[in-house]
C-alpha cells in the first residue's frame, strides 16, 4: 500500500510534463491508436469549446489523510500546497459574479486547509444553487476536531459527495489503505444521523465509485442499486446518488497503469469505448477549474497536467467570464477517459 505521494518519493511521474510526454507518445505517436484530436475531429467536435460557465470547481489544497492508489491529484498526508486565505477571497469575488450556478471545493482533503470552514460560512452566504463539498469520509473520523463535521455541513446545506470504491472492506482498503473502509462506514453512519442521504431529505448525500484496476466501470444505473442494497442491508446505511467515474490514467493510476503493464491495453479500451455523444456533455465545456494558487484550468484533470486554459485570462486574479467563455479547451490522450462508454465527470455519467 501505497505511503507517500509520487511528489514526495521524486517519481518522475510527479512531473506533468513526463505524463503528457507518455500520453503523446507510443501507441499515439506511430498511429497504432488515433489521438483525441483526430477522433473527434472525425464527428466535427475540434476544437471543443466551452458552453457557458456553470460550476466553478476550486481545489483549495492537495494535503490529505489518505494516499489512495488511484489518486489523479497525487495527494497525501506529505502535500504541503495550500489554498491561502487571500486566493479565498480572490475566489469568492468570482463567486459573487459569476453566472455559474455550482460550486464544488474539492482536494486532496479539503477539510484539512486551515481556512476551509471560514471559506464555506462566506461562500454560503453569497448563495448559490448547489453547494458541494468532496470528502474522503474519513477525514470525519481522523481526528477530534473534523468530528463536528457533519453538523458544519448541515448547518449551511453542504452537498456532500463522498469517496466509496465499494461495499466490501477488502476492495476499498485495497484502493484506499488499511482501515479505510471501516471509517468511511462511521462516517457515513454519522452523516445519516444528522438527515444526510436519507429519504425525501434535502441534505444531499451522494457517493463517488472509481474502478479498483485497469478496467471501465460498469452501469451507473445498476450499480447504485447494488450499493444501496449491500450498505442498508449490512449497515443500515442511506444515501441519494452513487457516480461511477473512469479512471484517468495521469499521476499515481498511470503509475499504477505502468507498474502492472496495463498501459496500452487500457488505452486501448479508453478508446474502444469512444463515445462521440459524450463529447457534447464533458465537464470541461461548462466548468472552470480554480488550483490551489489560483490558476484556472478547463477541468481537474488538466489542472493536473498543468494544462492552464488556453486564454489571455490565466489566473483567478484576472477572472473574465466572457473572455474565458471564448477560448479552445485543451485536450490530449487523457480525454479519452471522458468520453468512453457512458461517458464522465465529476457528477457521473453525461450521457
Amino acid at each position: 500500500m501505497l505511503k507517500k505521494s509520487l511528489h514526495k518519493r521524486a517519481n518522475q511521474l510527479s512531473q506533468s510534463k513526463k505524463q503528457l510526454e507518455i500520453l503523446s507518445n507510443g501507441i499515439f505517436a506511430n498511429g497504432e491508436l488515433p489521438t483525441f484530436k483526430d477522433k473527434i475531429a472525425e464527428t466535427n467536435q475540434f476544437p471543443l469549446r466551452p458552453n457557458k460557465t456553470e460550476i466553478l470547481q476550486i481545489n483549495v489544497g492537495y494535503m490529505c489523510n489518505q494516499v489512495c492508489s488511484h489518486c489523479h491529484v497525487d495527494a497525501g498526508p506529505d502535500r504541503k500546497e495550500i489554498m491561502t486565505k487571500e486566493t479565498m477571497q480572490q475566489c469568492l469575488d468570482i463567486i459573487k459574479n459569476t453566472g455559474a450556478h455550482t460550486l464544488d471545493l474539492t482536494g486532496g482533503a479539503p477539510e484539512m486547509n486551515p481556512n476551509f470552514r471560514w471559506f464555506v460560512e462566506e461562500a454560503s452566504k453569497i448563495g448559490v444553487e448547489d453547494f458541494i463539498v468532496r470528502s474522503n469520509l474519513t477525514i470525519i473520523e481522523a481526528n477530534k476536531k473534523y468530528n463536528a463535521l457533519p453538523d458544519f455541513f448541515k448547518k449551511h446545506n453542504i452537498h456532500v459527495i463522498s469517496s466509496m470504491p465499494h461495499w466490501t472492506k477488502e476492495k476499498t482498503d485495497k484502493q484506499r489503505g488499511q482501515g479505510v473502509f471501516n471509517k468511511s462506514i462511521e462516517a457515513l453512519k454519522k452523516l445519516n444521523a444528522v438527515g444526510y442521504g436519507m429519504p425525501n431529505s434535502n441534505l444531499k448525500l451522494d457517493l463517488v465509485y472509481n474502478p479498483a484496476g485497469a478496467f471501465l466501470p460498469t452501469n451507473q444505473a445498476s450499480m447504485e442499486k447494488d450499493f444501496k442494497k449491500a450498505l442498508i442491508d449490512d449497515f443500515g446505511i442511506q444515501f441519494h446518488n452513487l457516480f461511477a467515474i473512469t479512471n484517468l490514467p495521469i499521476s499515481r493510476f498511470l503509475e499504477y497503469l505502468i507498474a502492472s503493464e496495463n498501459y496500452e491495453d487500457y488505452m486501448y479500451s479508453l478508446v474502444e469505448a469512444f463515445n462521440p455523444s459524450a463529447v457534447k456533455n464533458v465537464m470541461c465545456t461548462n466548468t472552470i477549474s480554480i488550483s490551489w494558487d489560483g490558476w484556472l484550468y478547463d477541468c481537474d484533470f488538466n489542472q493536473m497536467l498543468d494544462l492552464k486554459v488556453d486564454s489571455k485570462v490565466k489566473h483567478v486574479s484576472e477572472y473574465n467570464e466572457d473572455i474565458l467563455n471564448n477560448r479552445d479547451i485543451i485536450i490530449s490522450q487523457h480525454c479519452y477517459g471522458c468520453t468512453a462508454g457512458a461517458g464522465s465527470s465529476c457528477q457521473g455519467t453525461v450521457v
